[in-house]
């Protein structure tokens, strides 16, 4: 994956998205040194499914709320022209093996994979984003740069240098987003609203276009 020193925004990149969300990517663009990445194709990971249902806090079900953010994300980045594949579409078990063969088999591509985290410490809040590669840094960062400038928060653990088997396995560009702790009443509340999950997709989306060389 060639990497080149990026900060500018592309012309007709905020064609069709909403104005809070260029002007977080124009925001980004001009946000530090970051690398920038070179793909066309974008494939969204929700996490769990079917018989996996993640962690179930207050109410609140993961699988549901990765599907419901990913399809959200796929909606914004589809406007923009990338080509985006999903590695589940419904309330199915993907088997971790098979989210990596189909993110390997698309060329020029990232991996993003979008789920919601919970702890037996209900305090405990905010956003992370794991990586492996440094590519993969790269994408996180820019993901967690976005997330925390639309979400206003400073909280979680940020970026996360992870070796879970989706990240092994995947040979592109790849992250784990951990979108908020359902655990926490707060923050559960959020993300029980659509607003607030169209806020995390909306970051998510800045951040992987902000990410584009």
């Amino acid at each position: 994956m060639q990497i080149t020193p990026s900060c500018r925004i592309l012309p007709g990149m905020t064609a069709a998205l909403p104005r809070r969300l260029w002007l977080l990517l124009l925001w980004l663009a001009c946000a530090g040194a970051a690398q920038a990445l070179s793909f066309s194709t974008v494939v969204l990971d929700p996490g769990h499914g079917g018989r996996d249902g993640g962690a179930v806090w207050n109410k609140l079900v993961e699988k549901n709320l990765c599907l419901d953010v990913a399809k959200r994300v796929e909606t914004l980045l589809k406007k923009k022209g990338l080509k985006v594949v999903m590695t589940r579409r419904t309330d199915t078990f993907v088997e971790l093996g098979d989210r990596a063969w189909i993110a390997n088999r698309q060329p020029r591509s990232i991996f993003v994979s979008i789920h919601f985290n919970a702890s037996r410490n209900t305090a405990i809040r905010g956003v992370e984003v794991f990586y492996r590669s440094t590519n993969g840094r790269a994408l996180a960062s820019r993901i967690l740069t976005a997330l925390r400038a639309r979400l206003k928060t400073t909280s979680g653990r940020g970026l996360v240098h992870g070796d879970l088997k989706v990240l092994r396995a995947t040979t592109m560009p790849a992250v784990v987003v951990e979108a908020a702790y359902i655990s926490n009443k707060a923050e559960a509340a959020r993300c029980a609203t659509a607003a607030h999950r169209q806020a995390i997709a909306e970051a998510i989306a800045a951040g992987i276009l902000a990410a584009r060389g």
